[in-house]
């Protein structure tokens, strides 16, 4: 019997890790991120259709969360080589992070059972990184961008 995993649970603490970044080095969350509110958005393939889309709209709205001091990543199980490529094509003002082996989008439940491709979610994390904000739809990238802005403004009020 298959079990179908939904996203992580508002207030549940998000899973720590290391991934090595297109910024040449290791991104731990609870060190490297310690104390700051953080996107993770996970997206199943470098330049594809929506992929391209969803890292575009981050890209374009990037300054509104630099304002606020909030780094984002995106997450897939690409390597480094093709996150590199796929961030220089787009002009990507923030890191990738590469998952090659899927742990991770799996500790987030991001992982497509069966095919193991990672699915179309974005977390946001406090500054305690606890989720307190979750999007998820394979087929949309624009309503990420936005579900998450909308939610920072309400947290800021």
């Amino acid at each position: 019997m298959q079990t179908i995993t939904m996203a992580l649970n508002l207030g549940e603490k998000a899973p720590d890790f290391t991934l090595p970044s297109t910024s040449n080095k290791k991104i731990t969350l609870s060190k490297d991120l310690e104390g700051k509110v953080v996107i993770l958005y996970f997206y199943p393939k470098d330049f594809t259709g929506v992929c391209t889309a969803e890292a575009c709209e981050f890209r374009d709205r990037f300054e509104a969360f630099r304002a606020l001091d909030i780094p984002i990543f995106g997450i897939s199980r690409d390597d480094i080589a093709t996150h590199e490529k796929f961030k220089k094509a787009h002009r990507l003002p923030f890191d990738l992070l590469s998952d090659e082996t899927g742990k991770v989008c799996k500790a987030y439940d991001a992982l497509i059972p069966l095919i193991k491709m990672p699915k179309r979610i974005t977390y946001l994390l406090d500054q305690d990184h606890k989720i307190s904000g979750v999007f998820s739809d394979m087929f949309e990238s624009k309503g990420h961008i936005e579900s998450m802005l909308k939610k920072l403004k309400k947290q800021l009020i």
